[in-house]
């Protein structure tokens, strides 16, 4: 193979942008995709809304990536949600800001619309991409074992580019091919690799099977959620049959399972009213109830409707008596065991994979000088709202650019 080129061993954001990056620059690039397209699970993300980046400060931004927030500092910088921006428009995909500050494309433009515009980009850069190739390990000090599985066709063969990239995703939603099968290929040259654990994913709660059967599936809007005296996380939250899921859920996963690996249960901390000043929540919960029931006067004073009392009546089933005090304290901060996450391949994403320690500042493998890794390969995790991706979209970036700068100096 020629010196000139570089091999690219997954076909999602962080392989697909590292392969454009590359191409711009003049490199010969040979993109290896396991599954029979590209990009799947950057589909499948987009079907919960297309949010691509988000519009937060560059600080608060980063803080987002939790221990790897200096690094990621660093990657955002070279690659930024502006940046981003700039790339979708330059495809012909025009984004907006949300209220949330989430990034969005125009109602006009789907998932697909933008990887079929990215495809097209990226063969008229003469990027050639192969699908069902499977990465089998490596050979040597430059060689990657590969297996043809397309139609008709079952061979292995070995390729030496000058670089590789590796951008196989982690190991949540295996029907798009990111199962974390790569580990052992990894590990067989010494790399240390995080075991996987599932991240944003839905919280268990044992349930009564009444209040499985009365409540079954119900959201709770403009709540707040915490755990012990951690940050509140504002959101809806959606009572499920299994326990609880959502945005405040998602983004509180790493304290969850944090406390879960302590010996657990964990607890969530679920606030009903969390733009009512204390004051006044004791005001109106000092009001006389007359003859009306306890769900009755939760409605009316507070606008509390079903499921709440239920709820109420589920992990605290004194609520009703309760003095305005006790109850003012339990609607502020209602105790929700967690026993368990929801199964890792119902995660949106896990955290766990390459160690950091594994990587130079290139996010070059130091085992294996010429490999670069890129996106939820890499032991990382962050919230839902666009950090995920933008996360795996400046991890391509960055090594597109050291392979180019650092690793294979001269062509441009």
């Amino acid at each position: 193979m020629s010196t000139k080129t570089v091999a690219i061993v997954g076909g999602g954001p962080a392989g697909l942008l590292a392969a454009q990056r590359l191409a711009e620059r003049g490199w010969q690039v040979q993109l290896f995709e396991a599954q029979a397209t590209v990009g799947r699970k950057f589909l499948v993300a987009g079907h919960g809304g297309f949010n691509l980046s988000n519009a937060e400060d560059a600080k608060p931004f980063a803080g987002r990536y939790g221990t790897e927030s200096a690094r990621f500092g660093a990657l955002l910088e070279h690659f930024s949600a502006a940046d981003l921006r700039a790339w979708a428009g330059d495809l012909g995909i025009e984004t907006f800001v949300g209220t949330s500050g989430r990034i969005f494309p125009v109602a006009a433009h789907k998932p697909a619309d933008l990887l079929r515009a990215w495809l097209g980009r990226l063969r008229e850069l003469g990027v050639e991409i192969n699908t069902r190739h499977r990465w089998l390990g490596f050979v040597g000090a430059p060689g990657l074992r590969l297996r043809d599985e397309s139609a008709g066709a079952n061979c292995e063969f070995i390729i030496e580019p000058a670089a590789t990239v590796l951008a196989l995703g982690g190991a949540s939603w295996a029907k798009t091919g990111s199962d974390g099968a790569w580990v052992h290929l990894v590990q067989e040259i010494g790399v240390p690799v995080v075991p996987f654990a599932p991240a944003n994913c839905g919280a268990e709660i044992a349930w009564s099977a009444f209040f499985r059967e009365k409540v079954g599936r119900a959201p709770l809007k403009n709540i707040a959620l915490r755990v012990k005296d951690g940050p509140a996380v504002r959101g809806e939250l959606m009572l499920t049959d299994y326990g609880v899921e959502g945005t405040p859920v998602y983004a509180l996963t790493p304290q969850v399972r944090a406390a879960l690996a302590a010996g657990g249960p964990a607890v969530l901390r679920l606030n009903l009213k969390p733009d009512l000043p204390p004051a006044t929540l004791l005001q109106k919960l000092r009001q006389p109830r007359g003859k009306a029931s306890f769900p009755e006067f939760l409605k009316k004073t507070l606008h509390l409707g079903p499921p709440v009392p239920t709820l109420l009546r589920e992990v605290a089933p004194e609520a009703a008596a309760l003095e305005p005090e006790a109850l003012a304290a339990l609607l502020t901060s209602v105790p929700l065991p967690v026993m368990g996450l929801r199964p890792l391949d119902e995660a949106i994403s896990t955290a766990g994979g390459i160690a950091f320690s594994a990587v130079d500042d290139n996010l070059m493998l130091r085992q294996r000088p010429g490999t670069f890794v890129a996106g939820e390969m890499l032991d990382w995790e962050a919230p839902t709202g666009g950090y995920l991706l933008q996360g795996c979209f400046s991890t391509g970036a960055w090594v597109a650019r050291a392979i180019s700068e650092c690793w294979l100096p001269g062509k441009r």
